[in-house]
């Protein structure tokens, strides 16, 4: 649960901003659900009701808020356009969505691996095990582990050493995100193996193991999308 703290009255609202995100990201409030009102943030966060009015607002138009008129505040998405630049988030068919950015993912992310076990310096490495251990003790306290496993994947991305895969991180993010919003906590033990997977080529050195086990975690996940897209449609 997101540990809240009196923030100062002298904040901007950017600040604000960002607190009232990592308090959407760590309660977490699932998408569609949602959030307390204006008044009860304002109390939550020590600042006054028209700093969280700037808040929302300024996450209303990055796609991760909606007012609904009568009804409240909701999440719709738990990206923002920092991290979703092509706007991704807003398209609303999300498991179509889903499975578009797998097809990029299976074209970038196996060679983004073999590279990462190429170049990979030691400190790299040492940050690479850290996260991987990081994302199993969160997933298995049952916390949201979303942030540590974009984190996982960004250090992949980093550790190619490769200008122009550091500027596909976002996309790579946008995906994390999606497929995780779709389908919470159904893959856990899949995800962990196959992390560990990735992380001991990389460590290793190990290119081939690197690229074969990215593919494995990748075709792991768009299996349990398909099987979820398949109910979702039998159940209309």
């Amino acid at each position: 649960m997101y540990q809240f703290e009196k923030m100062n009255k002298k904040l901007l609202g950017s600040q604000v901003e960002e607190e009232l995100m990592n308090y959407i990201l760590e309660e977490p409030i699932e998408i569609g659900q949602k959030i307390p009102n204006e008044f009860e943030l304002a109390e939550m966060f020590g600042v006054g009701r028209s700093t969280i009015r700037e808040a929302v607002k300024s996450l209303v138009s990055k796609g991760v808020l909606e007012v609904r008129r009568g009804s409240g505040t909701f999440v719709i998405s738990t990206n923002s356009l920092e991290n979703d630049p092509l706007g991704l988030s807003k398209l609303h068919d999300k498991y179509k969505l889903a499975l578009e950015l797998f097809e990029v993912r299976l074209m970038l992310e196996p060679e983004i691996a073999a590279m990462a076990a190429e170049y990979a310096t030691e400190e790299d490495r040492q940050q690479l095990e850290q996260l991987c251990n990081d994302v199993e003790r969160v997933y298995r306290n049952g916390k949201n582990h979303i942030s540590k496993d974009i984190e996982f994947h960004t250090c992949i991305a980093r550790c190619s050493k490769n200008r122009v895969v550091e500027n596909l991180i976002p996309i790579i993010n946008t995906a994390v995100m999606t497929f995780a919003n779709l389908t919470h906590r159904t893959l856990m033990q899949e995800t962990l193996d196959t992390h560990r997977a990735i992380t001991d080529a990389i460590l290793n050195r190990d290119s081939i193991g690197a690229r074969c086990a990215m593919v494995m975690h990748l075709t792991y996940n768009r299996q349990a999308l398909v099987r979820l897209l398949r109910e979702r449609q039998e159940n209309k």
